[in-house]
């Protein structure tokens, strides 16, 4: 990464991802998936190949406070059954980011944001069809847990875009809430921590996009706790068609920039 765009970043630069930093720690405790406004935002102001590296730890240290928050309700045998195909996908991605420059990674992060809310908007519509989490060991359920697997994989390493599909796949599978927050908060914490040798190995990680990460950590925290204490008053509908709308203004802007 050319790191020394990192200390060229304009003070509005630096409030915009510190406002990033905010929502990934929202994210993490109250709406899984919001965080894809974080990354339009990131790949705004940073080269879009390098937003990837600096995000991650950003997000690591939302998932850390989310598992935290809600170690108690994590479904693991859930986990277990998604995380060979996740690692599947993650090599998948490490090799597109190996052949793919900014300007193809800038692309197809906006390519996968505009999918992502394709994908949030057909989830809210099925998400009362789903079954229940304990009859996903069915061949279907692992056929479709496989599927959504790669896929998570896959964007969670290209664009730390993942959270919509894990979301979809959580709710089709009949999770409640609690469930879903402590399923996807372990879920996110091993693979994005499993990302960091592959990030660092393609230089998206070094030492001063993690001085940059300390900076941007501090304001993951009381996103964090807002998110814990909104999460059983949130408007959800309200909320998630303004995720929308902010994914689609990012992705379209990456796409045209």
């Amino acid at each position: 990464m050319n790191t020394m765009t990192l200390w060229h970043i304009s003070g509005w630069g630096f409030a915009a991802l510190a406002c990033a930093a905010l929502l990934v720690g929202f994210s993490k405790t109250a709406v899984s998936g919001a965080n894809t406004v974080s990354l339009a935002i990131f790949a705004a102001v940073l080269p879009a190949r390098a937003s990837t590296g600096v995000l991650l730890p950003v997000l690591i240290a939302g998932d850390v406070l989310a598992v935290l928050t809600y170690r108690r309700h994590a479904h693991w045998p859930t986990l277990w059954r998604l995380f060979p195909a996740v690692a599947a996908g993650v090599v998948v991605g490490t090799l597109f980011l190996v052949w793919a420059d900014d300007g193809i990674v800038r692309t197809s992060i906006g390519a996968i944001l505009l999918l992502m809310a394709g994908v949030t908007v057909w989830r809210r519509r099925t998400a009362g069809t789903g079954e229940a989490p304990d009859r996903v060991t069915s061949r279907a359920g692992r056929a479709k847990a496989r599927s959504y697997g790669v896929l998570g994989g896959f964007t969670t390493m290209v664009a730390n875009a993942g959270g919509p599909v894990m979301s979809m796949y959580l709710l089709s599978a009949g999770f409640r809430k609690l469930g879903f927050l402590g399923t996807s908060a372990f879920f996110f914490l091993i693979v994005n921590v499993s990302k960091v040798p592959f990030s660092a190995g393609l230089g998206l990680i070094d030492g001063r996009s993690l001085l940059l990460d300390a900076a941007l950590a501090v304001f993951v925290v009381p996103g964090a706790l807002f998110g814990k204490w909104a999460v059983n008053r949130i408007n959800q509908r309200l909320f998630e068609q303004l995720v929308i709308a902010a994914t689609v203004v990012g992705g379209v802007q990456l796409l045209l920039r």
